[in-house]
């Protein structure tokens, strides 16, 4: 059956719940997204350097443990992983905001809370991405990750801008508690969902960690489609980690914009993720879900570049619509692509693969963070941010290489859809 005819996803109770506990943490996501970087800005005196090195604690996780976890999380039930992620990341981030008030926050802490929280999120992201299909059905996955999508960036525009405001009233580090505590919400309402997973076979688990984190890695170099998008992802997520070493200095520094205005400012433009959520499965109709991978980035690539060029007054309208662009075509393409891989791989490997990816994706974060801070130190963050939309420009090249022949997911590995 075509996802354009399943039940609306919206119907199962499993489904709404997982929403639920998304949409609390996404907020509170959002929200502390903003405050632990202004946090170390305003409050530490960090540099373009530290905020790097922030940025790459949070993320190298991926690539230390990603294979691994990926291949334990095929031989164990991927519900519970997720209600025990959430919940460390609550108790670990709840530390912020009471060092702060008893005066002893550094930046060694915030390093150490953004390592830990980065290896919970690991366990979380592979298992959710491996979790979902279970939840819906592979029919139904596109429209139930456009819909989880559609949450995380309605968190972008409500989450950012109330972080600003809130940052302001009451500072920084209170507003981490917020996040701890929609950590907390989210493992509550995932631990009530009911949908079964399938009994593991401990036979098609046999093996040594090794080999079996092996079969994940081959799939994925061997699989052409795969190949590509774990290659394009790389380079988007590179291209987004120099950026995000410099953006909250740019703003605040060579923008001169407060608290607030930089909450806005980045509430503003994730309008275009929110569009880009609720448009995913026309677009993937009309252009096709396999073409519209690479269409996605090739269309608002460019338009980054704007970023750039902003200034105070009137030129913030660059920075709005580069942002906006941005954000709507990374969006589309995480949607589809994501979609893509959970049709098309078995399920015996699924969290290997999508830890595979996972690693091949935020594997440069760290890496990305620490050029950004580097060249912002150097050269400044304007040419940083020039960078930064040079190397995602390469991205949709990869793309188009390996899907210009195929329209849809089903002309990729019919086969496999149902294995």
């Amino acid at each position: 059956m075509s996802e354009s005819l399943e039940p609306s996803v919206f119907r199962s109770r499993d489904f709404r719940l997982l929403l639920a506990g998304q949409t609390t943490t996404q907020l509170g996501a959002q929200i502390s997204g903003i405050a632990l970087p202004l946090l170390a800005v305003e409050a530490l005196d960090a540099t373009a350097l530290d905020l790097g090195l922030l940025g790459a604690a949070s993320t190298i996780a991926f690539a230390a443990i990603g294979l691994p976890a990926g291949a334990w999380l095929d031989r164990v039930r991927r519900g519970p992983v997720l209600v025990a992620s959430d919940a460390v990341r609550a108790l670990v981030l709840l530390t912020v905001p009471v060092a702060w008030w008893f005066g002893l926050l550094s930046m060694g802490q915030l390093l150490a809370v953004a390592l830990l929280t980065g290896v919970a999120r690991v366990f979380f992201d592979v298992g959710y991405q491996s979790y979902l299909p279970t939840v819906i059905g592979r029919g139904r996955v596109l429209a139930g990750n456009s819909a989880m999508e559609f949450v995380r960036s309605s968190g972008q525009i409500a989450g950012p801008g109330l972080g600003g405001i809130l940052v302001s009233l009451l500072g920084a580090a209170n507003v981490v508690l917020a996040q701890a505590v929609t950590f907390a919400v989210s493992a509550v309402t995932l631990r009530a969902i009911r949908a079964r997973e399938q009994p593991v076979d401990p036979d098609a688990h046999a093996g040594p960690l090794w080999r079996r984190v092996g079969e994940g890695v081959r799939f994925v170099v061997g699989h052409p489609v795969l190949r590509a998008t774990a290659i394009a992802s790389a380079l988007s997520n590179l291209s987004f980690a120099i950026a995000s070493a410099v953006t909250i200095l740019f703003l605040v520094r060579d923008l001169d914009l407060p608290a607030w205005a930089v909450g806005l400012l980045l509430a503003v433009s994730a309008v275009g993720a929110m569009l880009a959520s609720a448009l995913t499965p026309v677009l993937a109709r009309r252009i096709g879900s396999a073409r519209i991978v690479w269409v996605a980035l090739a269309v608002t690539g460019p338009l980054t570049l704007l970023v750039a060029l902003g200034s105070p007054g009137w030129g913030l309208a660059f920075v709005v619509v580069g942002m906006f662009a941005g954000e709507l075509g990374q969006i589309v393409y995480a949607i589809t692509n994501v979609s893509l891989r959970q049709r098309i791989c078995p399920d015996r490997i699924l969290a290997r693969v999508n830890a595979t990816m996972g690693v091949a994706i935020m594997g440069l974060f760290p890496l990305g963070a620490v050029v950004g801070g580097v060249l912002g130190e150097l050269v400044g963050v304007r040419a940083t941010i020039v960078v930064a939309g040079l190397v995602v420009l390469v991205a949709p090249v990869v793309l188009f290489v390996a899907l210009r022949r195929h329209r849809d997911v089903e002309e990729l590995a019919p086969d496999s859809v149902h294995e």
